[in-house]
């Protein structure tokens, strides 16, 4: 659980690094002023799309320190690199058991196809790239 108190502290260090005030902050992740101003005086807790706009907008800015202050700000990392330039796009076998690696070779074992007939679905989570997501359960 996040604490309301520092989370609203560690917002308004991030707008006074950038020199922002509380509207063109606002501005800059695509809220309302509204939603700044009743974040940083309390009335409101932060949605999951505010913080994931913060994120996104400013990439100094580290998930972990701005939700409960653990980590770095300004990230260390190296900023001028597009983190989607990082994230190399893998064509998964999701209903293969992962490759697990041999104890006296060092080549890794083949992949053994799952046995879809045993399985059972317990949910299902839908990730939308305006940072809202669905969850869908078995019962």
């Amino acid at each position: 659980m996040i604490n309301n108190e520092d989370f609203t502290n560690r917002l308004k260090k991030v707008i006074d690094y950038y020199s922002e005030s509380a509207s063109s902050f606002a501005e800059e992740i695509g809220v309302q002023r509204s939603s700044i101003s009743h974040i940083l005086s309390g009335r409101n807790k932060p949605s999951l799309e505010f913080v994931l706009k913060v994120l996104s907008s400013f990439p100094e800015v580290e998930l972990y320190w701005l939700m409960n202050g653990k980590g770095t700000f300004p990230s260390e990392k190296n900023t001028s690199v597009n983190l989607e330039e990082k994230v190399e796009s893998k064509n998964q076998d999701l209903f293969s058991e992962p490759i697990s690696q041999n104890s006296n070779s060092e080549t890794p074992e083949l992949q053994k196809p799952i046995d879809a007939s045993k399985k059972e679905i317990d949910r299902i989570v839908i990730f939308y790239k305006d940072g809202s997501f669905s969850n869908f359960e078995n019962s």
